[in-house]
């Protein structure tokens, strides 16, 4: 049986027929995966956030999501540990909260450590929304879906495995012609 979308360029799962497609948030630099942030600039981020209200862990997420259009999110096994350390560094402290989530607001130390790496927040804050930018002006809805459609039909055309080469070979010419369009167009 011919075997269509099971690994991506490096190995993953992403778009319909594996890989990060349009870059559905997951950042590849030679085949690994690139973090968007280092953890004294996802410190920097949660901190500005905090200063900006006082937010717990999910609220932190959602809105490092919608910065970027959905582009980047940061995974709750890296925020929770990145805001106990923050409340370790006296930089942030828990507030009383309803429920028990646990919500934070900057101490006066955070707010004197935003201040002294200023440049350095609005850099980072300029990236996340770049990111966003970059999300919206690439809307790839219609390409994904009508790949999505693609790999179904060529699902039904081929997978029962009894394909002729002569079939196969036809299959691929569309498909490499389509490319050569795609390439040209401007």
């Amino acid at each position: 049986m011919v075997g269509f979308g099971m690994q991506g360029p490096h190995g993953g799962r992403g778009g319909p027929f594996g890989g990060d497609w349009f870059g559905g948030g997951e950042h590849r630099r030679g085949g690994r995966r690139q973090r968007v942030f280092d953890g004294s600039e996802l410190r920097l981020v949660l901190l500005h956030l905090i200063a900006e209200r006082a937010r717990h862990g999910y609220d932190l997420i959602r809105e490092i999501e919608a910065l970027t259009a959905g582009a980047y999110a940061p995974s709750p096994g890296v925020v929770y540990p990145t805001l106990t350390l923050l409340d370790d560094m006296n930089l942030i402290a828990e507030q009383q909260s309803d429920g028990a989530k646990k919500r934070f607001a900057v101490t006066d130390d955070g707010r004197t450590h935003l201040a002294e790496r200023a440049e350095e927040v609005a850099a980072l804050m300029a990236r996340l929304r770049g990111l966003g930018e970059h999300r919206e002006r690439v809307d790839a809805a219609p390409i994904l879906r009508a790949m999505g459609n693609l790999k179904v039909a060529l699902g039904h055309s081929l997978g029962a495995g009894d394909a002729s080469q002569e079939r196969l070979h036809e299959i691929a010419a569309m498909i490499d012609e389509l490319a050569q369009k795609v390439e040209r167009l401007d």
